[in-house]
């Protein structure tokens, strides 16, 4: 097969040309498409669910929520372990599938399990919810809201409310948490006196709020060949209308809320609080969804902060970018592989002191890489620190086997100079018996290198998914370049 290769490329050498040159065009716009990261994909298809117990104590969350929670959900189809973390109020379920498992099928699993458990919760629990999807490496960004002239609750407001929600409208994010401020919240101050001059339970003032605290409707009504809408418009929206609520009556009068307590908009207690240089700030953790381009989800994310910030207050998105780390690092090993190459343009000029010979061993590098760049494409995968690690390496071997075939050819088009003209053969019968005499050699030896990666790709685990790409592009690279 080899040497039919060989006989038909020296036939149709402006074939090979075309086809070369239109791959090297081809591969350098796959190239310039591929996702780019730091590091492949290491998460495993998770599952997070989040309960909330409103200040339960962690060990009576655990016995009545988590416990169950996990029970149910270790006898799922393809769950390799659970795991969960509970604290005052709050309790975070992780269910870790099997590699290669399709997380949305994952999630349908983990919420029909989810079912079978909520009834057997206590009352006063919310039922439980599942985080967005996200990545074990998917904190892309983190940005600071900060302001001389806002208050802390009025930078978390406009946090939460423009934002966040603004950054959760761009595609490929999967969350966004706002950490700091303070959450705005309207405070009933009731006082136990005047609870106690008007005969009026505490429990009374609580329901009357909640009942109050919400629109109803009332069919409709038909009048004129058109349908008018009947709604009761009850929920509070501001101290007013918290305070006119009706709790009940009294000596014929009815009683309001703003009779017994005390009105006033504060912040919810802080458990935690964020900080920028030293000073208070809101920070927004911004999260991707798994398999989206860390380069381009940070270029629209730095397109939507321009177009939402304003003079009053400023936004900072510089606190932490991934995007920063990944060119960085790229940047980095970019420079190696350039220099590499450049280290190996020299030596091949140098020794083999022709120019056109040098020219065509060199060929290989790029369409060798291209190649494997293609390759990854394919398979899925993006060009990272291990897949350029993987194509650095193979930079080496690529040359050489370019090398002894171009260097071959060249000794024997001298010899074959060098003859009687009756004896010269034609240049390409030269051609083609010198690259044959030594192809044997290349392809063993070449094979022998490719065997030794391949224990990789039976690694298990994160090990596996962390080397398997650097051996599929030091091997794709290598196949590429026998071909080449």
């Amino acid at each position: 097969m080899i040497d039919g290769l060989i006989r038909w490329s020296l036939r149709n050498r402006l074939v090979v040309l075309a086809v070369a040159t239109a791959f090297l065009v081809w591969g350098g716009y796959v190239a310039t498409q591929m996702p780019v990261d730091v590091l492949p994909d290491l998460t495993a298809p998770t599952v997070t669910v989040l309960v909330e117990g409103h200040g339960m104590a962690p060990t009576d969350m655990e016995a009545l929520v988590t416990f169950p929670i996990e029970a149910a959900l270790n006898g799922g189809s393809g769950v390799r372990r659970v795991r969960s973390v509970t604290a005052v109020g709050i309790a975070v379920i992780w269910v870790d599938f099997d590699w290669g498992e399709d997380i949305y099928r994952a999630r349908q699993t983990v919420t029909e399990k989810l079912t079978t458990v909520v009834a057997s919760l206590p009352d006063d629990v919310d039922p439980p919810v599942l985080a967005p999807t996200s990545s074990i490496m998917g904190e892309i960004m983190f940005v600071a809201l900060e302001s001389d002239d806002h208050t802390p609750l009025e930078l978390r407001t406009t946090a939460e409310v423009l934002v966040r929600r603004r950054l959760l409208a761009t595609p490929g994010v999967s969350q966004v948490t706002v950490i700091g401020g303070e959450r705005r919240q309207f405070e009933v101050l009731v006082d136990p006196e005047r609870l106690a001059d008007y005969g009026i339970a505490l429990g009374a003032v609580e329901a009357a709020l909640r009942e109050g605290n919400r629109n109803t409707s009332a069919g409709f009504r038909v009048a004129g060949g058109q349908e008018y809408l009947i709604q009761g418009v009850g929920r509070l929206r501001d101290l007013d209308a918290i305070g006119a609520t009706v709790i009940g009556v009294h000596d014929t009068r009815p009683l309001y809320v703003r009779d017994v307590a005390e009105l006033r908009e504060g912040a919810a207690l802080k458990r935690g609080d964020g900080s920028r240089n030293g000073q208070p700030a809101v920070i927004l953790g911004v999260q991707r969804q798994p398999h989206v381009n860390t380069l381009a989800l940070t270029r629209q994310l730095d397109t939507v902060l321009d177009e939402i910030g304003t003079d009053l207050m400023r936004l900072d998105s510089r606190l932490f970018r991934q995007a920063d780390f990944i060119e960085l690092a790229l940047a980095n090993l970019t420079d190696a592989l350039r220099d590499g190459t450049i280290l190996v343009v020299l030596v091949t000029f140098v020794f083999l002191a022709n120019l056109r010979a040098g020219a065509i061993t060199l060929v290989a590098i790029p369409l060798s890489l291209l190649a494997a760049v293609v390759g990854l494409r394919l398979a899925g995968l993006s060009i990272n620190s291990m897949t350029l690690g993987g194509m650095a390496i193979a930079v080496g071997a690529l040359v050489d086997d370019a090398i002894v075939d171009v260097e071959n050819v060249t000794r024997r088009l001298r010899e074959n100079a060098g003859l009687p003209a009756e004896e010269q053969r034609p240049t390409l019968e030269v051609v083609y018996r010198a690259s044959r005499e030594i192809r044997s050699s290349i392809i063993f030896a070449t094979a022998v290198v490719m065997l030794v990666f391949l224990p990789l790709f039976f690694l298990a685990g994160v090990e596996g998914r962390l080397l398997q790409p650097l051996g599929f592009a030091y091997l794709i690279s290598l196949f590429a370049s026998l071909v080449v």
